[in-house]
């Protein structure tokens, strides 16, 4: 008879354990949570709504950013998406000179 893997451990039975298992697993999915949670609000410190009107449309959109100008860019990115109708108008309606600007902190 064959003997069975051995853990790098030396300690499989400890490490088999489904509690020791599920322990680790909730460890982790805890830290990763905490560190996306940290990002998230360490990023989004100016909030901005840009208003942009193209093709005889318009559309306000608000997006959060670490930078003012960075929440502008990605606002009006966001508002030229639901205003063009394809990449070459969407690249024109970025470049357009919005119809409005409203940040806050």
């Amino acid at each position: 008879m064959k003997p069975g893997p051995r853990s790098a451990f030396g300690a499989g039975i400890l490490l088999a354990s489904p509690a020791v298992r599920t322990a680790i697993g909730v460890l982790l999915a805890v830290g990763f949570l905490a560190a996306l949670v940290f990002a998230t609000l360490r990023e989004s410190a100016v909030e901005c709504e840009v208003c942009v009107d193209f093709g005889g449309e318009g559309v306000c959109r608000r997006s959060s950013a670490a930078d003012r100008d960075q929440a502008i860019r990605m606002a009006q990115s966001t508002a030229c998406a639901v205003l063009s109708g394809g990449v070459t108008q969407g690249l024109q309606c970025q470049r357009t000179e919005p119809r409005s600007v409203r940040c806050g902190d």
